[in-house]
């Protein structure tokens, strides 16, 4: 069974980037393009990982991750260019489970969605 990794990510080469990452290693992926669609993607078919930006239209990535808190545990890596203390402490008081600042190593990247699996 593959693991699935919902990516909430408006940016569409970071989004293509993590995509073709994600399926070299046998993940399946799927795409939401603002905080509401991740929202609901998460609850209408639960992945096992959300890799979500925090600046995002229509909904910011902060309050996605609350809304998701409230009827998901399913891990929760921000991965966002905000590198300031207030927005990985924002992120992580909001229900994320880890943080990555934006510009990422592939590795890296990696290997923190697979930590987050092992929970």
């Amino acid at each position: 069974m593959s693991i699935r990794v919902l990516v909430v990510e408006d940016e569409p080469d970071t989004a293509e980037l993590i995509r073709t990452l994600l399926r070299d290693r046998g993940y399946k992926f799927s795409l939401a393009r603002n905080g509401a669609e991740g929202v609901l993607a998460c609850r209408r078919d639960p992945p096992d990982v959300v890799v979500l930006d925090l600046r995002l239209p229509e909904m910011d990535g902060w309050e996605a991750c609350r809304k998701i808190r409230e009827f998901s545990e399913v891990p929760i890596l921000v991965l966002s260019a905000i590198e300031t203390h207030d927005g990985v402490s924002r992120a992580l008081q909001a229900g994320a489970d880890s943080y990555m600042s934006k510009p990422f190593s592939s590795e890296d990247l990696l290997s923190n969605i697979h930590a987050l699996t092992l929970r």
